[in-house]
């Protein structure tokens, strides 16, 4: 049974679930702290962690793939469920989170025609053959399967950057291609215009804000 909504609650094995999250990102903690972080995460009363994903750490070259040590995010996610954890992942592939690119790697820009976070092809494909790789091992990981993972994000505030809702619709249906059955979701900033154009249908939207929340919700 995975995540599902009811009026105004988030409902996990048939109960009302509260989302206390905080974030961990796995790539910017050595490993030999990740049980002690998570663990001091659990001791302040959070039951979820959320993670994104930096793509170009785990694929520095085209179809060259590293998710050892640091980069052991399967490892990461199973310490977190060892701490009661639930884990949201965010995948991107673009990220923000104060990082180099988006997360994006640095040679896609190879190509002089390059156009990141849209529908162009050679994105895509790139794209398509990271999540391939990346996700698979993970699938195990979900909640419906036994596993910490409720939630996944769909790219990242993308309305503050486009509207190609072609491309957020095929992020969306290549992770449930994978396999992702988890609740899928959005995150935008306040404004109208960007949660228009980050929004998307069959995926729950969500709002970042730092102040007035009450305007906040109201533009859901």
């Amino acid at each position: 049974m995975t995540l599902s909504i009811s009026g105004d609650q988030f409902i996990l094995e048939g109960k009302p679930f509260r989302i206390l999250s905080g974030a961990m990102h796995y790539f910017r903690v050595p490993r030999e702290y990740w049980h002690d972080r998570l663990g001091k995460m659990r001791l302040m009363g959070l039951n979820t962690i959320e993670t994104y994903v930096a793509w170009n750490l785990h694929e520095p070259k085209p179809g060259e793939f590293h998710f050892e040590g640091n980069l052991d995010v399967e490892a990461f996610i199973q310490a977190a469920a060892q701490h009661g954890l639930k884990v949201i992942v965010r995948p991107g592939p673009y990220i923000c989170s104060e990082w180099d690119f988006g997360g994006l790697p640095a040679w896609l820009l190879k190509d002089p025609q390059m156009q990141v976070r849209c529908s162009y092809p050679p994105f895509i494909a790139a794209m398509d053959r990271f999540f391939d790789v990346l996700l698979k091992p993970l699938l195990s990981l979900q909640f419906s399967q036994g596993g910490p993972i409720i939630m996944v994000q769909v790219e990242n505030e993308y309305g503050s950057y486009g509207d190609d809702k072609a491309y957020l619709a095929h992020i969306r249906d290549t992770l449930r291609r994978i396999g992702v059955v988890e609740f899928l979701f959005t995150s935008d900033g306040e404004q109208g215009r960007n949660l228009n154009a980050g929004m998307l249908d069959g995926t729950f939207a969500t709002v970042n804000f730092d102040h007035a929340p009450e305007h906040a919700f109201k533009l859901l």
